[in-house]
């Protein structure tokens, strides 16, 4: 053999065994540290069941969770990082909010250098641009502006069953995600933007077509980009890949310029989002607000709330179906609301309706919007011993600590049978025996999901206006149990949500 070819076969040895060296270091990680772990792939870590679909994303955590039930975390692999799963609520509570100057970030899917549209949005955005944007954003979201965002959601509400009213041939057996993701919609539209869409009337609504595609985490394109961003994120931008396509991107950039137009054409000040940073664009007080945040903030509000506001609904309506019991209880209280405030659902009549925050309530813990929450270590961080007898861990920056929302939630620990639907674990008696950190369906800490008063708004007021006027039964399409779907990336459901939506007047015919 020539001394070439020595070389190259050295040179292959080398390689191949420095490859082999990472990739066991890479699957054997945790075992080698005495942490109990989920097993890993090389490249897709812990997450081959979620995305070779075997296993829908809620039951994927449950597996994880269940791994070493007595363990405070379990050791995991997010793709070629060392990664932690954290089941214990002290720690949650820890991590989340005392120690969140080394905790700050959630781990985003895209970076603003790898897609400038996703990467820009609240919920990605990291370090000291959160918390400029955090401080920009935040007033929107008062108690007195969702007040007043309330009035133009329950005229939208209105709308909604009005048109469900005169349309009995399509509530005999309806699909409520589609139903109620253009309620959400026209909601977001009316109290975001400013603008009437009127989704239920116009089937072939832009702003519903576009947000539907735009929100769309299901499908093998989406699944490949995600998986690509977060191995090769060099080559995603070296590609310009974007997670939505360039087509809805562009509508929703259009869109909001457009607004921004109107609003400076017609001297039209609301206090929205898109109000609150535009004003921020024009001072002088070291924030720098561009037109291209303007557009994403815009559309983080849209795509935060359209996708698992529009879920949320549907799974309470479907539980409200199966259980009628819990409806009519329900409906009572509402019919009780109208009487004394003059057939009005104002926002402070909403608010006084205890057995409906109870409902909605019971069904966050079912079916939380978002089945887990993370934050990125930023700073090394000692964590006690995952079980007695083995020595502790230290987190080094950039690991990511999940906490399991949807694990938590159903962990007959905290929440004794809990596949049942029971509203009564959030009755003013139970709620404070609740222990702390193991009911977060908005999250945890500072970086809590701005949103949630808003989305809280909203499912009530629907709900108020349907059960007002209607009465949910199943149908033979509608599936019981639910099955969750192992397409989507969130908590869709396999063969809809189908539903009967009885009017009541014809009840007493």
């Amino acid at each position: 053999m020539d001394t070439v070819s020595t070389t190259l076969l050295l040179l292959g040895v080398g390689a191949l065994t420095v490859f082999v060296t990472w990739v066991r270091g890479r699957i054997f990680y945790w075992q080698l540290r005495g942490v109990p772990a989920a097993s890993s792939v090389p490249f897709l870590g812990s997450y081959m069941p979620l995305f070779l679909r075997k296993l829908a994303l809620p039951d994927f955590q449950k597996y994880l969770y269940t791994i070493d039930m007595e363990s405070k975390y379990i050791g995991m692999m997010d793709f070629n990082t060392p990664s932690i799963l954290v089941r214990d609520p002290e720690l949650i509570k820890q991590l989340g909010v005392k120690q969140f100057e080394e905790f700050p970030d959630h781990k985003p899917v895209v970076g603003e250098n790898t897609d400038s549209f996703f990467g820009k949005m609240m919920y990605f955005v990291t370090g000291s641009r959160w918390k400029e944007m955090n401080a920009v954003i935040r007033p929107a979201f008062t108690s007195s502006k969702i007040k007043f965002m309330s009035e133009l959601v329950s005229e939208t509400a209105t709308d909604f069953v009005a048109y469900l009213l005169r349309h009995p041939e399509q509530t005999s057996s309806i699909e409520m995600k589609d139903a109620f993701t253009r309620f959400t919609a026209d909601a977001i539209a009316t109290a975001a933007f400013g603008l009437r869409v009127n989704c239920m009337e116009d089937k072939n609504n832009a702003f519903h077509t576009w947000g539907k595609r735009a929100t769309d985490l299901s499908s093998s394109l989406v699944l490949s980009k995600i998986i690509l961003f977060r191995v090769c994120p060099r080559l995603s931008r070296w590609w310009g890949m974007s997670l939505i396509s360039e087509k809805s991107a562009k509508f929703f950039k259009d869109f909001v310029k457009e607004n921004l137009a109107s609003r400076k054409k017609l001297n039209i000040a609301r206090p929205d989002v898109i109000h609150l940073l535009s004003q921020a664009s024009k001072k002088n007080d070291g924030i720098v607000i561009t037109v291209d945040d303007v557009i994403a903030q815009a559309f983080n509000s849209f795509f935060a709330g359209f996708d698992t506001s529009s879920t949320l609904m549907c799974y309470t309506a479907y539980e409200l179906a199966v259980n009628p019991d819990i409806q009519d209880r329900l409906r009572d209280e509402i019919d009780r609301c109208l009487r004394d405030n003059r057939g009005i659902i104002s926002y402070e009549s909403l608010n006084d309706m205890k057995y409906l925050d109870a409902v909605v309530a019971e069904a966050l813990r079912k079916y939380p919007p978002l089945p887990f929450t993370d934050r990125i270590c930023r700073k090394s961080f000692e964590l006690p011993p995952a079980l007695p007898g083995i020595d502790s861990f230290t987190l080094q920056p950039n690991m990511v600590v999940y906490f399991p929302i949807y694990a938590i939630h159903h962990d007959p620990k905290y929440f004794p049978d809990p596949e049942k639907f029971d509203p009564e674990r959030f009755n003013k008696v139970n709620k404070a025996k609740i222990t702390p950190y193991t009911y977060i369906p908005f999250g945890v800490g500072l970086r809590v999901c701005l949103g949630d008063r808003f989305a809280l708004m909203s499912i009530k007021l629907i709900l108020a206006h349907l059960l007002a006027e209607f009465v949910l039964k199943p149908t033979s399409k509608t599936p019981i149990p639910l099955r969750f779907s192992k397409k989507s990336l969130t908590m869709g459901v396999e063969d809809g949500f189908w539903l009967e939506l009885l009017p009541r007047k014809s009840c007493f015919n």
